[in-house]
């Protein structure tokens, strides 16, 4: 199993999807890696998240996939199961900690203040996910905080796009990040796969600075 700072250094973006229709899973997962982006984060936001990871772990192992927006400690043992690598959460509780523990899934917890940043890292984490990173100060708050905290390294999310990725990967502190535009729900929904593949060479080919 792949530790979270090797997922995290396997893509410059992680696409976060939400898959509203199961049939786009794994056409849509197949387009994505054609384009460079292995690393995919299927969030729970929608009912054919566990569905359409079991499918893409399945059809497409070329994919590290991942799941998004865990929020509840059940959630780790039965996303593991359906073949999930990896997970990422938009904050941190005690009970998501343990859950992690006991599910051994690597997890990218989000976090939003320096101090939330702190109590990852006392329970253990390095890697963290800056969440919603824009509002929570984006590239002032990330290098605000690689002094007093030069030890964590981050993904932020929220509020990236193709445009201002660049600027984020060039920070010390960041590794990848994540965002939503890989996966506009236009071009999901025409079936445009070569429009996806089209826009995730684009995102592979951003480089860590």
């Amino acid at each position: 199993m792949k530790t979270t700072l090797e997922i995290m250094r396997a893509s410059p973006v992680i696409p976060v999807i939400a898959i509203d229709k199961f049939e786009h899973a794994v056409p849509l997962a197949r387009a994505l890696v054609a384009g460079g982006i292995r690393v995919l984060e299927i969030t729970l936001r929608t009912e054919h998240g566990l569905p359409a990871i079991r499918a893409i772990a399945e059809s497409v192992p070329d994919a590290i996939v991942g799941v998004g927006t865990l929020t509840a400690p059940e959630e780790f043992a039965a996303s593991r199961d359906a073949g999930a690598v990896f997970g990422v959460s938009p904050g941190l509780t005690p009970a998501l900690i343990e859950a992690a523990k006991r599910s051994g899934l690597p997890l990218l917890p989000g976090v939003m203040t320096p101090s939330e940043v702190m109590a990852a890292r006392e329970a253990g984490f390095r890697q963290l996910k800056l969440f919603p990173a824009v509002p929570a100060g984006g590239i002032g708050m990330l290098n605000g905080i690689a002094g007093p905290l030069s030890d964590v390294s981050f993904c932020p999310t929220g509020g990236i796009t193709q445009e201002t990725a660049p600027q984020f990967l060039a920070c010390k502190n960041v590794v990848c990040v994540g965002g939503s535009w890989l996966t506009p729900k236009a071009a999901i929904e025409a079936g445009d796969w070569d429009k996806i593949t089209e826009i995730a060479k684009a995102a592979s080919a951003l480089k860590k600075a």
